[in-house]
């Protein structure tokens, strides 16, 4: 094996080092009676194995932003909430199809569990014949939590909340908010409040400093 190829695995193990040094994982989320029940039901499989890079993990953060802020990551497929001593939770999501997302600086201005969903006019056009109104449940393709997103006092009517496809984390398919796996959003929900400040990146402005961990789904 020429002395190059040595050198390259040398700088590969090393790298693969550095990256299993920046990924710790998260405590285990803690679920309520009632979600453990809600989610025996979910139409998809529990098992469905997400990729290493968009399981919720403890990293780095470089940013400036305040503990206790959120910070999604649009380009990348991430959502952060930022800790103190420059750590974040990160969270793989799936994020808005081009011209159907929304970017800014909002503040979280309600918070429910096991949502009902009101499709908006805008869904009703996009997405052809829907219920007015779908009741909270694991068929609900809100999931298990919401938290809505305010500006300028007013709903902006984008959301974070769950999902029952998380085959699409990592992906821009939705029509605008911002999708976790339950289990992640009911981590999410539980370390949030309403007021807590939310700052969604434009897109080209994503700088995840992990994000060369993968670019692909897999």
């Amino acid at each position: 094996m020429g002395s190059w190829k040595l050198g390259f695995i040398g700088v590969a193990l090393l790298l693969g080092g550095c990256i299993q040094q920046t990924l710790e994982p998260a405590p285990p989320t803690s679920l309520k009676p009632r979600d453990k029940e809600l989610l025996a039901k979910v139409p998809y499989d529990p098992n469905y194995p997400i990729p290493l890079p968009y399981q919720r993990h403890i990293v780095d953060y470089h940013r400036k932003e305040a503990p206790g802020t959120i910070v999604v990551d649009i380009d990348n497929r991430y959502l952060y909430l930022v800790e103190a001593n420059q750590k974040a939770i990160r969270y793989g999501v799936t994020v808005g199809e081009e011209a159907q997302g929304w970017s800014g600086v909002a503040k979280i201005g309600n918070m429910t569990e096991w949502p009902v969903w009101v499709p908006t006019p805008g869904e009703h056009q996009r997405l052809g014949p829907l219920p007015d109104r779908v009741p909270g449940g694991p068929q609900n393709p809100m999931g298990a939590r919401a938290m809505y997103l305010y500006a300028n006092g007013k709903d902006t009517l984008f959301r974070i909340h769950g999902t029952n496809q998380p085959e699409y984390i990592g992906t821009a398919i939705s029509s605008g908010c911002i999708r976790l796996t339950n289990e992640d959003v009911i981590d999410l929900y539980s370390r949030v409040k309403i007021g807590s400040p939310v700052v969604v990146l434009a897109p080209g402005a994503g700088d995840s400093p992990h994000f060369a961990l993968t670019n692909e789904r897999t």
